[in-house]
Order: C-alpha cells, then structure tokens, then sequence
C-alpha cells in the first residue's frame, strides 16, 4: 500500500474493505464488461449514472476515471475488462479489473506527475489526481483491480465504508 502525501485530498485506501466494496447500502449502477470498441458507450453509461449522485463537474472526472482505467486495462491488462460502478450513502466507487499480467510493484500509481518525455503513468496519475481515494490490487490468480472513489458529499471527511 502506498499513500500520497503530496495531496492530502488523496488516499490510496487498502484492501481491508474501507473501499467500499461491501454494506447493506451499496446500491449498483452499472456491471458490464467492455473491449476498446465499445469505450465510447462505457463512457456514456459512466456519465449518465454518475450524473444522478454527483455535481456536473465530478461527474467529468468520474468519467475520466472510468475511461482511463478502463484504457489501461485494455492496453496493459490483456484487451479487455470488467467496470463496475456503485453507490453508498458517501460515495460513487468505480471499480476495473483485468485479466492482465498486474501490477509490478514499481508501477503502482505515481505520486508525482510524470515527467513530459515519460513514456507512460499518466493515466493512473489523472485517476489519483482525479478521485478522493484509490486502491490497486493485484489479483492471486493474475489480473488487476483498480477501484476508485469520489466522496459524494463533503470532500473533506472520508466516507464511511
């Protein structure tokens, strides 16, 4: 696990479920698998969801955050994957996973902007920048799970899992 220290409006939470990813008041939005053909409807369906929990600006950025991490798990993560968005009562989480290789540990999301003639991490840098928390996972069997979330009310007070 690592942490951002150069945002304080950032965490990257761990896997111990303060990700949100179990409750009673979870309320699902969307489940759907996806390859880069349909990334523009994977877009669309993002934002139309988003748009009934969040502000018209973080719904943009939730819509950056789904199509970023869903680029980078057709580019890195074998062509494919699976997004899942839902609700809590404090939050919209948007969860990718893979079928990919993972994460090595020296590509876990970069705290510092990367550097213009780097040739890659920009993606999961504007995913950081972007949302109010993010874990990255790498599967047991292979594959990785990238889930991010942004706080749907007051952003200074982490939601509750």
């Amino acid at each position: 696990m690592m942490t951002n220290s150069a945002r304080d409006d950032h965490r990257i939470l761990d896997s111990s479920g303060a990700s949100g990813s179990s409750g009673a008041a979870e309320r699902e939005l969307v489940s759907q698998d996806f390859e880069e053909r349909n990334l523009h409807e994977l877009r669309q369906t993002v934002t139309a969801h988003a748009a009934t929990v969040l502000t018209d600006e973080r719904v943009d950025d939730m819509a950056l955050i789904a199509i970023e991490l869903a680029s980078n798990a057709i580019r890195h993560g074998g062509g494919s994957g699976r997004l899942r968005l839902w609700t809590t009562p404090d939050a919209i989480f948007c969860r990718v996973t893979d079928d990919g290789p993972g994460f090595p540990d020296s590509k876990y999301p970069a705290v510092q902007r990367p550097e213009p003639s780097a040739s890659g991490g920009r993606g999961l840098w504007l995913v950081l920048h972007f949302s109010d928390a993010l874990t990255v996972d790498n599967d047991v069997d292979g594959g990785a799970t990238v889930t991010a979330m942004i706080a749907t009310g007051d952003r200074t007070s982490p939601p509750k899992p």
